[in-house]
């Protein structure tokens, strides 16, 4: 049998599904991305958290230090080849190995299809989709290394469409695509799979109308926003051995946002 066997060190603080784990966080300064990289870290993963936002990234990653956790923060940007193969050769020389990459990074632009320019079109497709290929790349020989895990994080936008944001959605929807791909291509030894979430309370909130909120929470079955911190335990899941016999899946986490509909 190839099944890896179940791991998980018990302590008081409860069960460290990543003890002497090393995962790889990015857009981990804020919302799903920090979240998931304390959630890791709680459970006795190392922390590389990779954002452009530096002040916030290493708020985060002192954070998990002061809580007795495992972390550092470096500045990159996910869309560049160089960054990627800066991370993978930092990881390399500073841990000996790598677990988990979460490619979580996204950039929008709202506007519809016909107002947005070439530039704005691209930037969207590089930082959300094509940095998780550069991942993948910068990163696959370390994940066959260890057995290690891929989450990526999609959105409900690949599901349905929403107005003014074409390229946003054309990209996550790839993402539950590249990710059954690379399911394939990179399996068994390494397991990758895509959470989906839908309205999440993160700061991509803060433009958005209160009337346009609640219209948003009405359309959950649960009749409330999401918490990152739910996400992170979806995104903990898929990453840990508990899922070992999960890969090339896509798991919506959306409080039934995409499954109801009020009109009879």
């Amino acid at each position: 049998m190839n099944a890896k066997s179940y791991r998980c060190v018990v302590t008081e603080h409860g069960c460290r599904r990543f003890e002497g784990r090393v995962a790889v966080i990015t857009g981990a300064a804020r919302g799903i991305g920090a979240a998931t990289a304390r959630r890791l870290a709680s459970e006795g993963a190392a922390v590389i958290v990779v954002d452009i936002a530096d002040e916030a990234g290493r708020e985060v990653a002192e954070g998990i230090v002061r809580a007795g956790g495992k972390a550092e923060y470096r500045h990159g940007d996910v869309a560049s080849a160089a960054v990627w193969e800066e991370l993978a050769g930092h990881a390399r020389q500073t841990y000996g190995r790598v677990d988990v990459v979460h490619s979580n990074a996204y950039h929008v632009v709202v506007k519809p299809a016909h107002r947005l320019d070439e530039n704005e079109w691209d930037a969207q497709l590089a930082v959300t989709l094509k940095a998780s290929w550069l991942a993948m790349r910068a990163f696959a020989a370390a994940l066959e290394e260890s057995g290690g895990t891929v989450v990526l994080t999609s959105s409900v936008h690949a599901l349905v469409g929403l107005p003014g944001h074409p390229a946003y959605s054309a990209a996550k929807g790839a993402l539950c695509a590249l990710g059954r791909q690379l399911a394939v291509e990179y399996g068994p030894r390494v397991r990758v799979n895509t959470v989906v979430p839908g309205p999440i309370l993160t700061r991509a909130w803060d433009r958005v109308a209160d009337a346009d909120r609640a219209a948003s929470v009405a359309e959950t079955v649960v009749k409330r926003f999401g918490l990152p911190e739910e996400v992170a335990a979806a995104v903990a899941f898929l990453a840990s051995d508990d899922a070992s016999y999960v890969t090339g899946t896509s798991l919506v986490v959306d409080g039934g946002w995409s499954i109801f509909k009020a009109s009879s």
